[in-house]
């Protein structure tokens, strides 16, 4: 199937000038079956499918002077034949790359990285007409007469030190517990110039990484969208991304379809009919059609808060509610702001008017808040923005700001968070969310916040959002400072709001 859903585009002339073809004709000469599947047995020749043809001619653009993608993000479920891609394009760049090459399989964990490389290895070794040109080594593959090599790397050691790749594959991208080894790999690039590229192969994920923000695959997957959608312009970045629709059922065949280029051909149907059985629906999701997923306990189904992203501005006229969920040390401090539907219109429009959140990947924990930075960011938003009907906080640490702000002239209004607030004020948002009465400027932090919010469920109190505190650095304030603002501005609409004196 092609194209896939996300396509960046490539001029035909660098498609035409590029090394796709060669890379195709090497492929179909030594490429070689190395396991028993649905394409065919172990030992078998290689066939390419015509989308794997257009795929190798996307990631292969360029001309005289190199490679016109210096970075790659294929995404595709399970089963669809990406480590005999992979690693039949590794070896045709181990052999093409000329004197000195270097050539890298990339993962999370060596186990992972192996993958690809062993498939490589056993390529060569089915071949006579390259098994006696290389020599073979647990995790090395050399070219004696070129210099060249082909080496396994992982997170678990990303040192950048005398690394200078040519080509890199990247598997399972997502898996990465953080941004590290693809900075280093990328950054390493540098020396090669337009003769060096990477191409990260992946599943969808999880959208956090262990640092509590977004994943490289997951950042990159967005920035991929943007290229397509003609937001941003970005030459050397290329992305095909096979995934099924948002609202598509999961236990569809029509789902399976879309989102597997190869079904019912490299996959087999018989195969997902009963995977869906037996597979949680998070986890289909993501090895079977391809879809990002929050956590197992995600509070919001997969693609709900996506959907109802729109452009808007804050106007002088609008009256708005402002959420603010602080914090001291170590933790995040969010301000969410809450626009009251406007006249002829019942929707509430929310965005992120700051946060304020440790780096994790400093690992500081001397971290502080500044709480005079703060204090001066809401009350300079609200001498910009001077129709706040209140501004809803969680007093906790905060009464002295609280009070000036109230001083100010600001209208506070304290917000406890307990069970028997949050618990309603959960469901309110929720039923908000499910049926479009809430819109979002697409802030990729809020999002965030949103997706590590997980159900927690009282029997006698009701369900209410709450972090995973197995992961503490997955925050989820903004959600928080929404859930208050939204509670308010619902509720409130018709009251008139009698500050608070804090002492």
């Amino acid at each position: 199937m092609w194209p896939p859903q996300w396509l960046t585009p490539i001029p035909q002339n660098k498609l035409d000038s590029g090394r796709g073809e060669d890379v195709i004709d090497f492929a179909e000469t030594f490429g070689i079956i190395t396991k028993d599947s649905v394409a065919g047995p172990a030992g078998q020749p290689l066939v390419l499918r015509e989308w794997q043809k257009d795929l190798i001619r996307h990631l292969f653009a360029g001309d005289e002077n190199g490679y016109r993608n210096s970075i790659s993000l294929v995404g595709q479920p399970r089963k669809n034949g990406k480590s005999a891609l992979g690693s039949v394009m590794a070896l045709y760049a181990l052999h093409a790359s000329g004197g000195g090459g270097e050539v890298y399989s990339v993962a999370a964990t060596k186990e992972q990285a192996r993958i690809v490389f062993a498939d490589a290895k056993r390529m060569i070794e089915a071949n006579p007409d390259l098994v006696g040109i290389t020599k073979l080594y647990r995790d090395a593959i050399e070219l004696p007469q070129t210099g060249s090599v082909y080496r396994v790397r992982s997170a678990e050691a990303y040192s950048a030190e005398g690394l200078s790749p040519n080509f890199t594959i990247f598997d399972e991208l997502h898996a990465q517990p953080n941004r590290e080894l693809f900075d280093v790999m990328s950054l390493a690039m540098g020396s090669r110039g337009r003769n060096s590229t990477l191409i990260a192969i992946t599943t969808a994920g999880r959208r956090a990484d262990q640092t509590g923000n977004d994943s490289i695959a997951y950042e990159l997957y967005n920035y991929g969208k943007k290229i397509a959608n003609k937001e941003i312009e970005d030459d050397s970045f290329f992305m095909a991304w096979w995934e099924a629709p948002p609202e598509a059922d999961h236990r569809l065949p029509t789902t399976w379809a879309a989102a597997n280029p190869g079904y019912d051909d490299i996959v087999s149907a018989e195969d997902f009919a009963s995977a869906v059985k037996r597979t949680p629906e998070a986890e289909f999701k993501i090895k079977r059609t391809n879809q990002w997923v929050n956590t197992k306990n995600a509070w919001l189904p997969t693609g709900a808060w996506e959907e109802l992203e729109e452009s808007f501005e804050l106007l002088p006229t609008d009256e708005y509610v402002l959420g603010f969920d602080g914090s001291w040390k170590n933790d995040s401090t969010a301000l969410v702001a809450v626009i009251m539907p406007r006249d002829g219109d019942e929707t509430f429009r929310t965005f992120k008017v700051a946060a304020w959140e440790k780096d994790f990947t400093l690992n500081d924990d001397s971290w502080i808040v500044d709480k005079k930075v703060v204090a001066k960011t809401v009350m300079d938003f609200f001498d910009v923005n001077n129709n706040c009907r209140e501004m809803v906080c969680d007093p906790t640490y905060w009464e002295d700001e609280m009070f000036q702000w109230s001083e100010y002239g600001i209208p506070v209004v304290e917000y406890k968070n307990t069970v028997n607030r949050t618990a309603p004020a959960t469901a309110k948002l929720y039923e908000g969310i499910m049926s479009g009465k809430l819109k979002h400027n697409g802030d990729a932090a809020l999002a965030r916040h949103l997706d590590n919010c997980i159900l927690k469920i009282d029997s006698q109190r009701g369900a209410r959002i709450t972090k995973d505190f197995r992961n503490p650095k997955l925050k989820i304030d903004l959600a928080i400072a929404l859930m208050m603002a939204y509670d308010r501005a619902t509720s409130r609409l018709e009251e008139v709001i009698v500050p608070q004196v804090f002492v």
